[in-house]
């Protein structure tokens, strides 16, 4: 017998131990597929060892649950590769706080090897918590096999990937202008920098042209402190302003270093005063300019950010020593460089070469997880050539052997590919893949698997033995990240599994990482493994709160996925963000939303006590064509289309659309209308009438079950067990419905039976009818067909309806509102039932209020500067605001041209 409600914190962790019990996730002909089905493979993009569930991962895994659920219930051999990433910089900053909490020595005293133990303790007592939590959701990943970018198996995938493409000449080492965090001391990636809006200033300086006295260059900066390493100023070729001076020089200030004024489209002619300062070495245009013009790239800065001039072999070459060089050495060297920016500020302002100080807000990059501002900052570094290896993985996607969905990305991932940059691979930390690199005393390197074969190669290369210093450094996470596919899989070795599942078939992740991992993943696929990784990507979009705000923590609108599942269990919050996936569409999310789909969980749950209680089992023997009641003939082709939405919707990625169609069957078609249609046959005497409709009803049902399993699953599998019994097997593991019933006669009665009970509701309420009052329904105009239909459905209808009868007329009498149905006009007699007259004023006093509403909110988003200058967020709701107005305004109108037509 089924409880009187779902209890999801109770049922939950005793369904995840039925499907562990029944292997229900385990990938091959254990989990129920033949040995020779075809095979279905997603790959679980790597969340990271530290991290907890977030709204982004319970969408992202919701949606790759619905279709591994929907795929294995069709019978194909599934396997969803779960894993963690060991993500480099944050977890070593955990462990390194950690001991700093526990007043233990830093990693620096204890050294590289004991440092690791701890990291590898802290993995073992606490990383990887994650994964608990997506249990929670339902993720129904083979967990047998879950993988980790450290573990033995991948680790040596990533030192076979390194040694080939090194000798392939695809990785080198450059020195080149990365993002530096001060604080952690390491380059990090583009997807580590986050963009904080900072008030800041725009100092302009005056740069004075040598051999033209009192003539200068006004150049503007945001970093002042950057001045000491400039080495040309660049103007437009076009800017006549400065045409004469181009190929002259300026002396720069504090420094006495005659640099260059070059002609550079980078200039902007528009922009200031059209000059730009140019420092090659921290600032990557300016970079890029350095190199198109052959400019010396000097680097000012240590890496904790602070001035290194004494002594700095590049600052100091080819400078006259002057007193005032001498000067700035002693100003600002060894100042970090905030205070060096003061200082050089002053000594410019002392010399009356600042015309100008603005304030100017402007965007400062930040280490995502330092919150220091991040420095471009020349060092060597391992780079892999990208623009070598994007070439195949551009081919893949233009030719279509690759599919993005929506496809209005393929136009990001071809602007990124089509431009990429040097990817740099190397992070100055010692938590993740080390280098396997080592250096002779010349600085020669060697890269090899093993520290042994690094040995050989130098005896080989020396002539004798050599002491060989390894790289300190280690790979970038995401350089393991793009072998994920199959890695996993048991690559390098040749195995059976790398063999059956690789290509995966889709892909399932956030558009943010398409050039993080998405597209390295294409490259190293293709590369070593010579096909795509996966046939099509499916990128969702963003989960926002209610209002369109992104979630931030500062905002305070963060919300916690596991709170939810916790009020409202995990079925609720997946519905919610299934319903809500529409493609290339953000999510607002709104507790409120989740809620509501737990009322229709709830719904669905009675609906099945109601089927319990009246004996309504699965029939073994129970054929759709043998029925003969129109409602059940109804129900079943109602049924095989819901199926068809759902499977056509999911197979085309429509997660929306599928939960929708489910959605709509469940709720109204099942619940509301089917069981109150079949209360009357469940209750007659006829025996073949209620046994027919109980088989009916239990059939349905569990079709409704299997198509909400990939959406719903706990509810559903233990609904499953209470309807079939625990001898079914688990519902995981169940066919897909494949419902071909189809009753077009059945179909139309039943649904212009709906239609009609709806209009006459909906007037009825409109016209503010009492619940109780009985009414007359006086029909004009009825085709033989509806004749008939209203004498078969006479009985249904005045229930229904709530009509004290059904009568045929040549009009409609006076005093009654009008329904138009099909051929025929129905009329409802009121004047006996409200006062017309009070009902019209009321209506006309409601009319009034909405539009003045409507009105007022018409002004105020007329408004620009109120639209300009309010939150996003606001101006979407006063926005939703208007629409429910003015849908309102629509209803009171319709109801009160039905109130005038029948007086």
């Amino acid at each position: 017998m089924l409880d009187k409600t779902f209890d999801a914190a109770s049922v939950e962790p005793e369904i995840r131990e039925r499907w562990e019990e029944a292997g229900a996730f385990r990938a091959g002909a254990g989990a129920g597929a033949r040995p020779d089905a075809e095979t279905f493979c997603i790959v679980i993009p790597p969340p990271n060892v530290t991290g907890s569930l977030h709204m982004g991962h319970a969408l992202n895994n919701t949606l790759q649950d619905v279709l591994v659920r929907f795929e294995r219930m069709r019978g194909k051999d599934v396997l969803w590769q779960p894993g963690m990433d060991h993500a480099g910089i944050a977890t070593q900053m955990v462990v390194e706080r950690q001991m700093a909490a526990r007043g233990e020595p830093g990693r620096r005293e204890i050294g590289r090897d004991a440092f690791l133990e701890k990291v590898w303790a802290w993995k073992g007592e606490s990383g990887g918590a994650i994964g608990n939590q997506l249990k929670r959701l339902g993720a129904s990943a083979d967990w047998s096999r879950e993988r980790f970018t450290m573990d033995e198996g991948l680790s040596r995938a990533v030192v076979k990937v390194f040694v080939r493409l090194f000798r392939e000449g695809l990785i080198y080492r450059d020195k080149r202008l990365v993002n530096w965090d001060p604080k952690f001391l390491t380059a990090i990636s583009d997807i580590e920098v986050q963009q904080v809006e900072t008030k800041g200033h725009l100092w302009h300086f005056r740069y004075p042209v040598e051999g033209e006295a009192d003539r200068f260059i006004t150049v503007a900066t945001t970093r002042p402190e950057t001045m000491l390493g400039d080495t040309a100023v660049a103007v437009n070729p076009e800017d006549e302003r400065y045409r004469d001076l181009v190929g002259k020089h300026v002396v720069l200030p504090l420094v006495g270093r005659r640099i260059p004024i070059v002609a550079d489209s980078y200039a902007d002619p528009e922009a200031g005063s059209g000059a730009v300062k140019i420092t090659p070495a921290h600032d990557f245009n300016d970079f890029e300019v350095g190199r198109r013009h052959q400019l010396p790239v000097i680097n000012i800065m240590d890496p904790e950010a602070r001035i290194r001039i004494s002594g700095n072999e590049a600052f100091l070459e080819g400078l006259p020593e002057s007193a005032e060089l001498a000067e700035t050495i002693r100003a600002v060297d060894g100042l970090d460089r905030f205070a060096a920016r003061e200082a050089i500020v002053a000594m410019m302002q002392a010399r009356d070469l600042v015309p100008a100080i603005e304030d100017h807000p402007h965007v400062v990059p930040h280490g995502d997880r330092s919150g220091v501002p991040i420095e471009p900052f020349l060092t060597d570094q391992w780079y892999v050539d990208a623009k070598t290896l994007a070439q195949p993985a551009i081919a893949s996607v233009r030719e279509g052997r690759t599919v993005f969905v929506p496809k209005n990305w393929e136009k990001t991932y071809f602007e990124w590919m089509e431009n990429i940059q040097p990817w740099c691979i190397s992070r100055q930390l010692w938590w993740g893949h080390r280098i396997p690199a080592w250096y002779g005393p010349d600085g020669h390197v060697f890269v090899e698997t093993t520290e042994e074969e690094a040995r050989a190669a130098a005896s080989s290369h020396y002539g004798h033995e050599a002491e060989l210093i390894r790289d300190e450094d280690v790979l970038d996470t995401w350089f393991s990240s793009a072998l994920w596919p199959f890695s996993t899989l048991g690559w390098p070795d040749q195995t059976p599994e790398l063999a059956r599942y690789y290509p995966t078939n889709v892909l399932i992740t956030g558009f943010d990482i398409i050039f993080f991992w998405v597209a390295r993943m294409m490259m190293m696929g293709l590369h070593f493994m010579e096909k795509e990784p996966f046939g099509t990507v499916y990128l969702h979009a963003l989960v926002r709160d209610e209002h369109g705000a992104k979630m931030s923590k500062s905002k305070g609108n963060v919300i916690d996925p596991l709170e939810l599942i916790d009020e409202f269990g995990a079925d609720a919050l997946r519905f919610t963000l299934a319903a809500m996936a529409a493609q290339g569409r953000d999510i607002r999310l709104a507790t409120s939303r989740v809620a509501g789909y737990r009322n229709f969980g709830t719904k669905l749950w009675n609906a099945a006590r109601f089927c319990e209680m009246n004996e309504c089992r699965p029939a073994s023997n129970f054929d759709p064509a043998s029925a003969s009641q129109t409602v059940n003939r109804w129900i079943l082709t109602e049924a095989a289309e819901a199926a068809a939405k759902v499977t056509s919707a999911l197979e085309g990625f429509r997660f929306n659309d599928a939960a929708d169609a489910i959605y709509h069957f469940v709720w109204d078609t099942f619940c509301d209308w089917y069981v109150e249609l079949i209360k009357p046959l469940l209750g007659s005497g006829d025996e073949a009438a209620k046994a027919e409709t109980r088989a009916t009803a239990a059939h349905v049902l569990g079709l409704i079950l299997k198509l909400l399993h990939p959406f719903m699953p706990y509810m559903t599998e233990a609904l499953w067990a209470g309807l079939a019994g625990s001898d079914a097997g688990v519902l995981a593991l169940t066919p897909w419905p494949a419902a071909e019933f189809a009753d077009a006669d059945a179909a139309a009665e039943i649904n212009w039976l709906v239609d009609l009970v709806t209009s006459v509701r909906s007037v009825r309420s409109e016209m503010n009818v009492p619940p109780a009052a009985k009414m007359p329904l006086v029909v004009i105009g009825a085709s033989a067909l509806t004749a008939e239909r209203l004498k078969r459905q006479a009985p249904v209808l005045e229930r229904l309806a709530r009509l004290a009868s059904i009568e045929a007329a040549d009009a409609a009498p006076k005093g009654a509102a009008q329904i138009i149905l099909g051929e025929a006009t129905l009329a409802l007699p009121l004047g006996g039932v409200i006062d017309l007259a009070a009902e019209e004023g009321r209506l006309s006093k409601e009319i009034v209020k909405v539009e003045g509403e409507i009105s007022r909110l018409d002004k105020k988003l007329s408004n620009e500067s109120f639209v300009a200058r309010a939150p996003e967020d606001v101006v979407a709701a006063e926005r939703e605001k208007r629409e429910e107005y003015v849908s309102s305004l629509d209803k009171l109108k319709i109801a009160l041209k039905r109130i005038q037509s029948a007086e």
